[in-house]
């Protein structure tokens, strides 16, 4: 559990920019995506 909360503050992004934020996590939640359906694939 510890290793997914240190995960979850590296992939934090807090800049002053709603844009840079809004990029930001839309790479982070295509990434998850992307590994979600590649795992789905594997199974």
């Amino acid at each position: 559990m510890n290793e997914l909360l240190r995960l979850a503050r590296a992939l934090r992004c807090d800049p002053a920019d709603a844009r840079l934020a809004f990029a930001h996590r839309a790479r982070v939640g295509l990434f998850v995506a992307a590994l979600i359906l590649v795992l789905s694939l594997l199974r």
